[in-house]
């Protein structure tokens, strides 16, 4: 396995990585709205932004990007926080024929009461999930 700590993305909390690499399977840690020298935004869907910002560059990182991804995991605060979020994904995916898996889950809360919206995902190398798809 191989820790991936991209220096672009501000460092975890705690003493885990962003993402590990295993084989070709990249899974990311949740990611949330932390940026080098600014608060976290009080809007949900500008959260979500830089929670896919975040992953896009730990998918860069390992030559990946969003048509790699198999799956997403998310978890908003208030069921009101859907469609935010919901939108922010829907234009990081837009681009994309086959979207990936996505399972939105409401939570009381975060490590910090800021955030919003968390993100993590699943991806991986040697499929593009922008190359087929069935019915």
């Amino acid at each position: 396995m191989i820790a991936v700590n991209p220096t672009d993305v501000p460092s975890p909390f705690g003493d885990y990585s962003h993402a590990v690499l295993a084989g070709s399977l990249l899974v990311t840690s949740g990611q949330l709205a932390v940026t080098e020298g600014e608060p976290v935004p009080n809007d949900v869907g500008r959260q979500a932004e830089i929670c896919f910002e975040h992953i896009r560059r730990i998918l860069y990182a390992v030559d990946m990007g969003f048509e790699h991804v198999i799956r997403f995991n998310a978890y908003v605060t208030r069921r009101e926080h859907m469609p935010l979020y919901m939108e922010a994904r829907d234009r990081v995916l837009s681009h994309l024929t086959v979207k990936p898996a996505s399972t939105l889950m409401i939570v009381s809360g975060f490590t910090r009461a800021e955030f919003l919206v968390e993100v993590e995902a699943m991806a991986l190398r040697g499929i593009s999930t922008d190359s087929q798809s069935r019915s």
